[in-house]
């Protein structure tokens, strides 16, 4: 069976922390929880550290979401990664489905079945999809859903970017990997604030698309077997 660790960033998220990451624990207890404290100002590195048997990686400012997801996922040891957010959307009974979609690919995304946003972030979403999808071709209908499984060993095709959590599909895809998506619970935030807003999300993620757009057509394609062979 494959060890499986659990990855979660978190940022000024003191009312949310605990509950998160004992709904994690309670289900998948056999997994290795990762929290990243993203520079928080409240009292987020307290509660992780509070705790027991949480693995926590704690930034000394923020760094945003890509670095934090990024830090914990090298910082994880499990043969699975699971990737989710720390607002309590996410709804952890759903990362059983995700290590399970992945005896059928290399990677697995979830999707928001039914978002519980406001209405201007659900268009958003739909118009920056759609204009991804087309540009990118990654096939993936939903990229803000943070709920993602990937393969350790594929670590290695991720580029530590701000925005990298938009784009994981993009670069793991043009690696050669296959995705499957499965649908995902989508609760409505209970404690605390979006850190997004849609107008400033807009202006970076048509910079962030044209610049995965010219990284993927000057990427090296390394081949999938980790060990390069070499002459003596």
């Amino acid at each position: 069976m494959c060890t499986l660790s659990v990855v979660v960033p978190f940022f000024n998220e003191e009312e949310n922390v605990t509950a998160v990451l004992r709904e994690i624990r309670g289900a998948v207890p056999e997994a290795e929880i990762v929290a990243v404290d993203d520079g928080s100002l409240d009292r987020t590195g307290e509660l992780i550290r509070a705790e027991p048997g949480v693995v926590g990686v704690f930034f000394v400012r923020n760094l945003g979401q890509s670095a934090a997801l990024y830090a914990g996922l090298h910082r994880a040891t499990g043969e699975i990664l699971v990737m989710m957010d720390g607002d309590g959307q996410n709804d952890p009974a759903d990362i059983p489905a995700l290590v399970e979609a992945m005896e059928r690919a290399d990677f697995v995304c979830g999707y928001r079945k039914k978002r519980n946003d406001s209405w201007q972030k659900r268009v958003a979403s739909r118009i920056a999809n759609g204009i991804r999808s087309r540009v990118l071709g990654d096939g993936c209908r939903d990229t803000g859903c943070t709920l993602k499984a990937i393969r350790r060993e594929h670590l290695r095709y991720l580029v530590p970017f701000n925005a990298l959590h938009r784009f994981l599909p993009a670069l793991l895809g043009s690696a050669g990997l296959s995705m499957v998506e499965v649908p995902a619970n989508h609760r409505p935030r209970q404690f605390g604030v979006s850190k997004y807003t849609v107008a400033g999300r807009a202006w970076r993620g048509l910079r962030d698309l044209l610049g995965v757009r010219w990284l993927l057509s000057r990427r090296i394609l390394w081949p999938h077997n980790p060990h390069l062979s070499h002459h003596d």
